[in-house]
């Protein structure tokens, strides 16, 4: 399957009525009025988006637009992150491997431990509150979603700055001594070689 239509078909699926007439509204520039009176939904949408190549794997912008005019940066966040993982050849902001995996432990370890105290934590890594508000809409009934989330958009936000011992001292200036402790163990068994 291609992972670029599974992305529009996932967006397609989280579009509300209000949102599919809001892009149809704006896409009346590029698409005939009749085209888009048939458009039933997101998916097929993008499909004639698709079709004039106005979208495509490679080419995000327009795409990009019509998601933060309807503001759902919460399907920006998915797109960004799709281009990201899509250009192996832009190494200069990708963590190294080594990095990659403490982090992956550190998100691991606060995931099973911070539970309802990850605003905290979030605001001392600087997440703004407009886009946990955006994180928990997209994740209403799923705290676990909701921090998975918000960390994977720290860790984008800051790009190969991006460090676990960030994290730690985020987590201490909350004063969630004993997950800091455990992150730093698993981190120690990690760079040991033992798990």
């Amino acid at each position: 399957m291609d992972p670029f239509l599974a992305l529009l078909h996932s967006f397609s699926s989280s579009l509300s009525d209000g949102e599919l007439s809001s892009l149809k509204f704006l896409c009346r520039g590029q698409i005939g009025k009749r085209k888009l009176e048939s458009v039933q939904s997101g998916g097929e949408l993008f499909n004639i988006l698709l079709e004039q190549h106005l979208i495509a794997r490679d080419k995000v912008s327009f795409l990009e637009d019509l998601l933060k005019s309807i503001k759902r940066e919460d399907l920006v966040s998915q797109l960004k992150q799709f281009v990201e993982e899509g250009e192996a050849n832009a190494p200069d902001d990708q963590l190294d491997v080594h990095e990659k995996r403490l982090q992956e432990a550190a998100f691991e370890v606060i995931c099973e431990n911070v539970g309802r105290d990850w605003k905290m934590l979030m605001r001392k890594l600087g997440i703004s509150e407009v886009k946990m508000d955006r994180i928990v809409t997209a994740n209403p009934y799923n705290l676990r979603e909701q921090l998975v989330q918000s960390l994977r958009e720290w860790q984008k936000g800051k790009g190969k700055d991006a460090k676990v011992t960030d994290l730690i001292k985020a987590l201490r200036g909350c004063n969630l001594n004993l997950v800091a402790d455990i992150v730093e163990q698993k981190l120690w068994l990690l760079n040991t070689g033992t798990r």
